[in-house]
């Protein structure tokens, strides 16, 4: 039975992160991921996300159950199923959120997770490109940031459109203040994607005693008097349960959906569900699989005149043969963009202290304002959506077979708060729409249509149309022992299971306002410093940071 000083379930965003900092430490490493090798070309291409959330061999395929927000809609949910997980399959937009949402954390009973201790871990792992605050970016760290490369004159037109409407233009909304519109800032450099798997995980096989098996599901946690010692593993659909031992710990980072999964499976999460299905409570956990939340988008489509170079004409023959060109030798194309070319943050409310709602732009008209699949026509879509819902969902088996998928319930809209900011928020959109350099290129609004006008109408719209924006996360929620719905605490061990953490989305006690991939990436960072008990190290480039953003 093979040994290792740490286990990690999952091969994803933070399990690559972790496999590097542990592996520099000199501790031996065993990364096992339920997926295939990132040797797909599409992962090192951005505009590869179009192909990879699709193909069912790099990303779990899974449906979230229907409700009154979706209109009795079942939704989809991708979560990436390979080295580097969604890092390596989605949009490759690169935000952080605001200093309210790690300060929240922090106020939750979580000491050490207000933004200005976690600044320096998004610091520490960014090698940031181009002009930019030293305060708030790294420029050493492993993972390449910059802002797009790419501009076109419907984006101009979109940024003059929203500065007419009141939102002005930010250098930076991942710097001092995240208020404004700007082009967006992604892991994408000369060309390529930057997953968290070309960034840490290959070096750390190259490097140090990293093991990594792929096609390698976990379908069990072993709990020996009380504390987690190894797992239990299948290399396909019908192989034999195989056993690793972990002489340190066992981290769990197989995210939002998968994560509380296997600690269900494995006797740690609610006890009546567990007993439901006839599986021995080792920890009676209230929190394992609830508090659910992610970002609901719907999205605005528009059609442009014939004369506007909408990315829709790129897309196809001669013309793409040219951007393919342009790709290989290092020139701005659509294969090396996000499906997000501008981002901007405002309020639905003057006096709110931040904002709270997201505009995300690209000069591409989306088929019913579905991510990634390009009209025939020339057009542009602008997401609206909110940025801190309070609807709750939760995540839950629905037998012992380990290879089938858990019920997943987001509850979207659930909560009034987040009917009326996603109604405001479009209607922000229509506003940037109506003005002068927006107006003169628009030649019909697709969606939700000119007739949709009231409150009514336009929450309908989101019912029937808005999808996941893929950010699940809060699951294996962080929080204090008094904390009845707490998973783990604040060093991400799980409560009343010695050798055992969760490392991944499930842990944020609430959901950051922007895409949750940068977050994951920080608290992967975070916690291994956690585990190599680097506490000073922690304090003093807080306070180091303090200082700066002070100065």
């Amino acid at each position: 039975m093979d040994s290792f000083d740490y286990v990690i379930v999952g091969g994803g965003t933070a399990a690559s992160v972790l496999a590097y900092r542990l592996g520099e430490a000199g501790h031996s490493v065993c990364v096992l991921e339920a997926g295939p090798p990132d040797d797909s070309a599409w992962t090192r291409i951005p505009a590869g996300f179009t192909r990879l959330l699709r193909d069912p061999r790099y990303s779990w395929q899974l449906e979230c159950e229907a409700s009154e927000g979706t209109a009795g809609r079942r939704t989809a949910l991708v979560q990436g199923r390979t080295l580097g997980g969604s890092s390596a399959v989605n949009g490759a937009v690169y935000s952080r959120g605001q200093p309210l949402d790690f300060d929240t954390w922090e106020r939750l009973g979580n000491p050490g997770w207000g933004y200005r201790d976690v600044l320096p871990y998004f610091r520490r792992s960014e090698g940031f490109v181009g002009p930019a605050d030293d305060a708030y970016h790294g420029r050493e760290g492993p993972v390449r940031v910059q802002q797009t490369t790419w501009r076109d004159a419907l984006c101009e037109s979109f940024l003059d459109g929203a500065e007419a409407a009141g939102i002005p233009r930010t250098k930076d909304y991942n710097g001092a203040s995240q208020a404004g519109v700007a082009y967006t800032q992604s892991v994408i450099h000369k060309g390529r994607r930057w997953s968290t798997a070309q960034a840490f995980l290959h070096p750390a096989q190259q490097r140090f005693r990293t093991h990594v098996i792929t096609g390698a599901t976990v379908s069990r946690l072993v709990i020996e008097n009380g504390r987690a010692t190894g797992v239990v593993f299948h290399r396909g659909p019908a192989a034999p349960a195989e056993r690793l031992v972990a002489r340190r710990e066992v981290l769990v980072c197989a995210g939002a959906i998968q994560s509380p999964k296997l600690l269900q499976l494995s006797g740690i999460g609610p006890a009546a569900l567990l007993q439901q299905h006839g599986i021995e409570v080792l920890r009676a956990l209230d929190g394992v699989g609830e508090n659910l939340r992610d970002h609901f988008c719907p999205r605005f489509v528009a059609r442009v005149s014939p004369g506007a170079d909408s990315i829709n004409k790129r897309v196809r023959g001669l013309r793409l043969a040219r951007e393919v060109a342009a790709w290989a030798l290092g020139r701005p194309s659509i294969l090396a963009i996000s499906p997000i070319l501008i981002y901007g943050f405002w309020k639905t409310r003057a006096e709110l202290p931040s904002p709270d709602f997201a505009l995300s732009f690209i000069s591409a008209s989306y088929s019913l304002g579905r991510l990634g699949e390009v009209d025939d026509e020339p057009g542009l879509t602008c997401g609206a959506w909110q940025l801190r819902p309070e609807s709750q969902g939760h995540v839950r088996i629905h037998g012992t077979d380990w290879q089938a998928a858990p019920t997943i319930q987001p509850n979207y809209l659930s909560h009034p708060t987040d009917q009326r900011v996603v109604v405001d928020a479009l209607r922000c959109v229509r506003r940037i729409f109506a003005t002068e350099p927006m107006r003169k290129l628009i030649q019909a609004e697709l969606l939700p249509g000119p007739a949709v006008q009231s409150d009514d109408e336009f929450l309908d719209f989101v019912r029937r149309y808005a999808v996941t924006g893929y950010h699940v996360v809060g699951t294996c929620k962080m929080g204090p022992a008094s904390d009845r719905l707490a998973v783990v605490d604040p060093a991400l061990r799980v409560h009343g299971v010695d050798g055992l953490r969760v490392i991944d989305a499930s842990v944020m006690p609430t959901i950051t306002s922007a895409n949750t991939c940068a977050a994951t990436v920080m608290i992967a960072e975070k916690a291994a410093d956690l585990l190599l008990g680097r506490g000073s190290e922690v304090r003093k480039a807080g306070l180091a940071t303090r200082q700066a953003v002070a100065a």
